[in-house]
């Protein structure tokens, strides 16, 4: 049987370009060479899509982009697949016929929604959530009514949008320290990585902290400070889902930070954690609650914190296109559930093409 043409795409616009490129590495060394051809696709921190052997490199050594082609995805379904420019003769074109992408892409455009809606416009079965449930996982206030419709225990929060601070950010800084209270976290509501996130702990702090989100959204979350343990599961499925063994994340600095997560490795992974049999059970359940909350599919990551004082279970997000390196916390907590990494892509790419076949029976509009 003839191998299917793989897509992985990695990099994009987005602050979590570099994690990206760190997932999409282990994702395409450990993909199983038998059953995929695949095709590097790199998009730049401008915007522009590459492909090539050395669009990985390119991006990773910050190269100019002449080291690989130039490439554009085809949004006609009848022609599934890349067009990528002749390097021998630039106004020649040539087509790559594609069967499934694995978009390893995190934050803006790439666990937005965007680049899902223009897979589903190419007719290309692809890893991951949908549209809707993309873009609600992306937003951390959308999420959060879903999750609230749901009856899932959160930390307290409040919303406000750029100009609505401008307007009055002395009634926002009132109203977060009477509801909220210091400590609490400011955050960008569309940002993944804990880019743009800072631990507030005194109110002349609040300004500065809004500032630094408002570089990457134009709306803001603040949430209170639950302390506790910080608690992790991994979901995989379709309209049926299943929980990994949680994990459990000792940060090296006060809280998960960009830097814990990806520079400084004194950050402690305790993978599986004992939570006893009724906390573990907890946690499973409720992040498949998350998963469907939300209508995800393929992978999600639910965090969750733990206050072991109440015995309190808050759920604090879901990521749709979580960390995927081989040491990343999604694949560390399936393989501690006996699912190893090259086995875990295989999975999703099943569950991609299984999503694919299920909708593409559905009708677009009524037969005339």
């Amino acid at each position: 049987m003839a191998k299917k043409k793989l897509a992985v795409i990695f990099g994009g616009q987005s602050g979590e370009h570099i994690v990206s490129l760190r997932s999409a590495a282990s994702v395409m060394e450990a993909v199983d060479k038998e059953q995929y051809d695949v095709i590097p696709v790199g998009i730049t921190r401008q915007g522009a899509w590459i492909t090539g052997p050395d669009a990985w490199l390119s991006l990773w050594e910050q190269r100019k982009q002449a080291e690989a082609s130039l490439a554009t995805i085809l949004t006609d379904p009848t022609w599934p697949g890349l067009l990528i420019q002749d390097s021998s003769s630039p106004n020649e074109w040539l087509y790559q016929p594609i069967d499934i992408v694995f978009p390893v892409l995190h934050g803006t455009y790439g666990e937005d929604g965007t680049i899902q809606g223009l897979l589903e416009m190419a007719g290309l079965p692809y890893v991951g959530s949908g549209v809707l449930a993309s873009s609600t996982g992306m937003d951390k206030v959308v999420m959060k009514g879903l999750f609230d419709k749901k009856g899932l225990l959160q930390a307290p929060y409040l919303y406000f949008h750029r100009n609505q601070w401008s307007a009055n950010s002395r009634k926002w800084s009132g109203r977060i320290g009477l509801e909220l209270g210091y400590p609490c976290f400011v955050k960008p509501a569309n940002l993944g990585s804990s880019v743009g996130i800072t631990m507030v702990k005194k109110d002349h702090e609040l300004p500065a902290a809004v500032e630094e989100a408002l570089l990457y959204d134009d709306k803001v979350i603040v949430e209170q400070l639950i302390r506790g343990r910080e608690i992790e599961c991994s979901v995989m499925g379709d309209l049926e889902a299943e929980a990994s063994l949680p994990g459990e994340i000792i940060p090296c600095n006060e809280f998960y930070d960009y830097n814990a997560k990806y520079i400084d490795d004194r950050s402690e992974l305790i993978i599986p954690v004992e939570l006893g049999a009724e906390m573990e059970r907890k946690v499973k359940e409720l992040a498949v609650e998350a998963f469907q909350a939300i209508e995800a599919s393929g992978l999600a990551r639910v965090d969750f914190f733990l206050d072991t004082e109440k015995n309190l279970l808050y759920i604090n997000e879901i990521n749709t296109l979580p960390g995927f390196t081989s040491i990343s916390m999604f694949p560390k907590l399936w393989m501690a559930s006996g699912i190893s990494y090259s086995d875990l892509i295989k999975r999703l790419l099943e569950l991609a093409e299984q999503r694919f076949r299920r909708r593409k029976n559905l009708m677009i509009a009524p037969p005339e």
